[in-house]
């Protein structure tokens, strides 16, 4: 028992040293001329999750994500891919983003499959930076014929 304790602190102090460890933190980039982090603003997204919430099956959904170039000079996207087929992002491919301005990825999801999902889209920008977005929701299964008739309404006629 009294190397149990000891054990145990010492593996959470090690499991929290770990997740402090700034290899996780994906905004940072390293100067490499003065190794202090730099966050990189070239790319501001308004929000990088989507809750859909609860959408029915057989109808496809979409939605924009809008960024802003936050960088001092132009922002290029290089590519947009989703983790799956069902998911489908859309953006203008030759065009260029001025600094502050503004564009829109449409993501369209195909709401084919019942359930919950989440699926990533990678955002590649400026030739080898990336960000993550990601879209979430559940699609609920409609019926496959319509309501039954209602017999009881006869005997209300009576």
């Amino acid at each position: 028992m009294k190397i149990l304790i000891p054990f145990c602190v010492s593996l959470l102090i090690s499991i929290g040293s770990y997740a402090q460890h700034e290899g996780h933190n994906h905004d940072v980039v390293k100067s490499e001329a003065t190794q202090e982090p730099k966050v990189d603003t070239s790319l501001i997204l308004l929000e990088t999750i989507f809750d859909f919430g609860k959408i029915p099956q057989g109808k496809p959904v979409n939605h924009n994500f809008t960024f802003k170039n936050g960088g001092n000079s132009d922002l290029k996207l290089v590519n947009v891919q989703a983790s799956c087929g069902c998911t489908t992002p859309e953006w203008e491919k030759d065009k260029s983003i001025a600094p502050n301005e503004t564009s829109v990825i449409k993501v369209g999801y195909n709401a084919a499959a019942e359930g919950p999902f989440s699926k990533t889209i990678t955002i590649t920008y400026n030739t080898d930076q990336s960000r993550v977005i990601t879209i979430k929701g559940e699609v609920w299964k409609t019926p496959t014929s319509s309501a039954p008739v209602n017999t009881s309404s006869s005997i209300l006629k009576d």
